[in-house]
């Protein structure tokens, strides 16, 4: 019976040879980029040194991993992580929904397509060039200072005041990437059956009623998916925005932790074995906020995007 299975699956698989043979390139390219490099995490258990190689180094065991929690530095940037993606959930996250939501409901596919070039065209810029946009606006000499002191107003160092850096991150990032984002929620919206507006109408629902009862009961499971994936990705926090937006005058709340290693790697005397444990122990905290995200999403909507 087992043989008869086996034949069979390869009969599949020889059937579907040239689906396989299109796949080819992109697993050699797992294997050698993604797959391979993976033996260095054995650095976050060793005491590298260079001239021994990552197979040569002593091992040092959870060494480095008990320094993270006794490092002040190390500490912060891991709350400063916590508190700036728990603050993107909350800021960031319904952004895209509400905005594809918005375009849907415009009248006219031109005055969609307008709005929705204009609020893609963001995510194309790099955050160097969105840094500094936003430095010349924002800076004590910026457009927006100039404007201040025109008007009368006393000027504001928008970058280096720490109450306003944090909320400058969100904003900046939901003017960068909502609108791409919004683009999965429109192509959820546009998958629902129109049969389901019209009994609605009939029933008397408002449009707020409609999208309530409908839209985003029909965008439910998108959303889930996508809540799921960004809370996997918790201990990430942003690098690239983040990295070119920070300065001196607000590192102690802007301070991450893909910036803490890369100042503890770059900007300093290099410990890889710390810098890779640091690394290590973001990714494993990264795992398991993915199947926790997934467990109660499914208990609360039944939903989930694995079993």
């Amino acid at each position: 019976m087992e043989t008869t299975k086996k034949k069979s699956k390869l009969l599949e698989i020889w059937k579907a040879r040239y689906l396989y043979i299109l796949l080819l390139p992109l697993l050699v390219w797992l294997a050698v980029f993604c797959y391979a490099p993976m033996y260095g995490v054995l650095m976050a258990f060793k005491n590298y040194s260079a001239k021994l190689g990552v197979l040569g180094s002593p091992w040092v065991g959870l060494q480095h991993f008990k320094r993270i929690f006794i490092t002040p530095d190390a500490m912060r940037s891991i709350n400063n992580t916590i508190v700036i993606s728990a603050s993107r959930l909350l800021f960031e996250f319904p952004m895209p929904i509400i905005m594809a939501i918005m375009i849907t409901e415009m009248p006219g596919n031109r005055t969609k397509k307008i709005y929705q070039t204009i609020f893609t065209f963001p995510h194309f810029l790099s955050w160097v060039v969105v840094a500094n946009i936003v430095t010349n606006f924002m800076a004590q000499g910026g457009a927006i200072n100039i404007l201040l002191d025109n008007l009368g107003f006393e000027k504001i160092n928008f970058l280096t005041t720490k109450p306003l850096f944090r909320p400058l991150l969100y904003i900046t990032s939901n003017w960068k990437e909502m609108g791409w984002s919004a683009i999965i929620y429109m192509a959820a919206i546009a998958g629902i059956d129109t049969t389901l507006y019209e009994a609605a109408k009939v029933d008397g629902a408002t449009r707020l009623k409609q999208i309530w009862h409908v839209t985003l009961p029909g965008i439910l499971s998108t959303i889930v998916i996508m809540f799921i994936l960004q809370v996997g990705g918790m201990m990430n926090a942003g690098f690239d925005q983040v990295f070119n937006l920070r300065n001196s005058a607000v590192k102690d709340i802007s301070q991450i932790l893909d910036t803490y290693v890369y100042d503890i790697t770059f900007l300093s005397t290099p410990n890889y074995g710390f810098s890779t444990a640091v690394g290590l122990f973001k990714s494993v905290i990264n795992f398991f906020l993915l199947f926790l995200a997934n467990t109660v999403t499914k208990k609360i909507s039944g939903q989930g995007m694995f079993a």
